[in-house]
């Protein structure tokens, strides 16, 4: 798996230091062990002869590596350039212009696993994107660390996780935020969570980009830093 590294400016060193243990994003009953690492990438010669971008597909392949590491959950993605949005009319603005490098991470698992909160946070919007190929439903909570500012959005999850919120709802961390969807409530994915972070969100509410283009990527990769600075899930 092909990961990018940059030098971290001072959010970053914020992140990173907020704690140097693992933060659970999904069902904390999941232990850590059985999470796998995933490659989507178009360099995963694995997937040269297969449709990634069918939902049946994906999830085939995402269960062998599952069996294959003994694992729950297959996570991975960040700034990894895709086949996954080949399909998509959205993703690709002309021929030479596709949107498919990733701003998030994907953790790949079964619909209805719940979403943990990572740090305290409130609602700062939330919104069903169910055209095809987008977050189905999502939401953006809003955290302050350390004196920075910043958002984390979690797309592809329930219609029921949507239930009862409200902008400046308050959220603990560690509490449950809602659950993963299913393909058709996701519009076409396999179940999984896209998990980004978010410094500034541009007046966008309940959305924002998880995919760039190659020419817009300096800017999203300063805008949407590496979520395992947050999280430290791999070392």
């Amino acid at each position: 798996m092909k990961y990018y590294f940059y030098q971290m400016d001072s959010f970053g060193q914020v992140l990173s230091s907020f704690t140097s243990y693992p933060i659970a994003i999904l069902d904390r009953n999941i232990p850590w062990k059985d999470y796998t690492p995933l490659d989507l990438s178009i360099s995963n010669t694995e997937l040269e002869e297969l449709d990634i971008t069918n939902p049946d597909t994906c999830q085939i392949y995402i269960d062998s590596i599952l069996k294959r590491n003994d694992g729950q959950v297959a996570y991975g993605g960040y700034l990894e350039k895709r086949n996954l949005y080949a399909d998509k009319a959205s993703f690709s603005h002309a021929p030479s212009v596709q949107r498919n490098i990733h701003l998030g991470i994907d953790y790949w698992c079964k619909a209805g696993t719940e979403v943990l909160v990572p740090v305290l946070g409130k609602v700062h919007s939330f919104k069903n994107n169910n055209t095809s190929g987008d977050y189905g439903p999502t939401i953006i909570l809003e955290h302050l660390v350390h004196g920075h500012p910043f958002y984390t959005l979690y797309g592809h999850l329930s219609l029921d996780s949507l239930e009862g919120l409200y902008a400046g709802r308050p959220f603990e961390a560690g509490t449950v935020l809602g659950r993963l969807g299913t393909s058709d409530i996701n519009v076409n994915y396999a179940p999984h969570l896209h998990f980004q972070l978010i410094r500034d969100m541009k007046g966008y509410t309940g959305d924002y980009p998880g995919v760039s283009t190659a020419l817009d990527l300096d800017y999203y990769r300063k805008n949407c830093p590496d979520p395992n600075l947050l999280l430290r899930l791999k070392p």
